[in-house]
This record gives structure tokens, sequence and C-alpha cells, in this order.
């Protein structure tokens, strides 16, 4: 909701807040409707790669599997040695080419007339963990997009196990991967089993990698890694089209969807449902309101309706 003088909008989507075992603690909205989770999916499809047999050289390796990057060069240099390791290369990659998110990265780019590649775009890092699944379960990395191929039978599956429900829709993601559609409580509960596994699994090792390493999953300002250095235990991810979802062990997970697939209200919401989880309101301040800006000064602010952040 975006509050300016005597004028307010209202950005309607859904909304599901999981209690530590898996039970609806409150949701708004249809949160048992299919979506398309994009990069939410990443952490159980990183889980996936495991369980086929890849076996990263480090946790960040991990990491940046279940990433979506900015395109800095810590993020490029570490998809292609896990490449090379694999006996891999830059044109093996499935993804289309890009340009860094990270605007002082793209402008360097831009300013050196370097070209779009590959590597830098946000999905290396899955594509590349996706390659090193295949080489390590001795599938062929020709054709590892299509969703016949037996690595992405298995992410199905696994998808599919851990959100307790099936996948309704395998369309084609921005990345050229496979795209499973699963509800806002699939997809909340997928993400809570990766927190509360066992250690020593692959569903926990994946979250564990990912935020001892938040600089690789998302990078520099990015709120997905903000928010997993701010708050001890908290794993966070977003996707495209106003998706995000987080979860805590020992408290449990939240998912949401913005209908109108924008940015500006995720974080308030996002936020909103871990105060309702008893996150402590001090850490998550940054994102708690979102300021509007008109000329130089503050003129509005993005806030979660009361019912949600009662």
């Amino acid at each position: 909701m975006w509050r300016s003088g005597f004028l307010e909008s209202v950005h309607r989507g859904a909304v599901v807040v999981l209690d530590d075992d898996g039970s609806v603690l409150f949701s708004t909205g249809a949160v048992d409707r299919p979506v398309l989770p994009r990069s939410s999916n990443k952490p159980v499809q990183a889980a996936a790669l495991l369980a086929a047999g890849w076996q990263p050289r480090s946790a960040q390796e991990l990491a940046i599997a279940a990433a979506s990057h900015n395109g800095e060069d810590g993020h490029l240099a570490l998809v292609a040695s896990m490449l090379a390791a694999a006996g891999l290369d830059e044109s093996d990659l499935g993804c289309p080419p890009a340009l860094p998110l990270y605007e002082p990265a793209r402008a360097a780019w831009l300013a050196a007339g370097r070209p779009a590649a590959r590597l830098a775009m946000n999905c290396s890092g899955k594509h590349s963990g996706m390659l090193s699944a295949c080489v390590a379960a001795g599938w062929p990395t020709e054709g590892y997009l299509d969703p016949g191929h037996p690595l992405q039978q298995a992410i199905e599956a696994r998808l599919s196990a851990a959100a307790g429900e099936p996948v309704t829709a395998v369309v084609v993601d921005g990345c050229g991967a496979p795209q499973h559609a699963l509800s806002l409580t699939g997809l909340a509960r997928g993400v809570l089993s990766l927190v509360s596994s066992a250690e020593g699994s692959a569903g926990r090792a994946v979250a564990d990698a990912m935020r001892a390493h938040p600089w690789l999953v998302a990078g520099t300002g990015r709120d997905d890694t903000r928010l997993m250095e701010a708050v001890e235990g908290l794993l966070v991810k977003g996707g495209a089209d106003g998706v995000h979802v987080a979860a805590l062990p020992g408290l449990g997970a939240v998912a949401l969807k913005l209908d109108d697939g924008g940015d500006r209200g995720r974080t308030p919401v996002l936020t909103a449902g871990l105060r309702r989880l008893g996150v402590p309101a001090e850490p998550l301040a940054p994102w708690l309101l979102v300021p509007v800006s008109g000329g130089e000064n503050v003129v509005g602010e993005i806030r979660p309706a009361p019912f949600i952040a009662t």
C-alpha cells in the first residue's frame, strides 16, 4: 500500500505465513492457486542437483547455484571456475547473453564496449550447477534444459515432493530453463523444508550455503543479501514478477506474490510476514516501510496493509 498526502493506492496480491510445522498461520489472497515462483524455486532446485550426485567443491559453489546474482566480478569468476571444473565453458551455458545487473559493473561493460555474455546472466550460477550435476550423474549436457531430460525430471520431482503438491504446469523461464508452477503455500513449504531438514541432508546443505554466503545469492545492495545479513538464520529468495519467499528454522516461512508483478511492495509485505513469525522489528526496520521520493523530498511511503501487518 502506498500513501502520499491524501492519495492512497493499493497493490493487491497474496501472502501466506506458515508455522514451523508447515501449518498455515495466516493467509490472504489465493495462496492455493498455482503461480510461477520464478527464481524463488532455485533453493529447492539446487537440492535436486546435489541429489543427482553433484559434489560442489565449496559452499560458495552451492550458494551461487541457487542465486540470481548481480554479475559482479566475484560472481562471474566463481561461475567460470565451476564450468571449468566440469570440463565445460561459457559456450555450454543455455541461458541467454546479458549485461550485469549491478549498475557499476554494467556501466563499466558498456563503457568498454563489452558485449552481453551468458556468464553475466543472473541465472548463470543455476545453469552451471545444472551442467555440473549432469556431468556428475553421467547425463548428457546437450539438451539439459529440455523438460524431458533426466535432470529436469529430477528437479520437477524434487519441487513437488518438497511442496507437498504436484507441479501443475511446466513452462519456459526467462533464462530458458523449465519453470514449475506451484501454489504459494507449496512454495513456502518447500523452502521451509530446507531450513528444517537434518544437518548433512541436501536441503540443509543448500540452506546453509546460501545463509553463509548471502552476497553470492544476490549481490551488493540487493534485498535478499541484506536481509540474510541482518537476520541470523534467515533464508530469502526473490523471484521475478513480484514473488518472494523466506524461511527461518524454528519459526516458519513466508511466501508472497504481488498481482502487478512489481517490486516496490515486496519487502514491506515480506517483513510483515516475518514479524508475524516473531522476528524482531529492529533488524527488519529498513524494509518495513519504503519511502517514496518526489523531487528532492520524501512524499509518501509503501507499507503493508493493516490486516497484514497486525
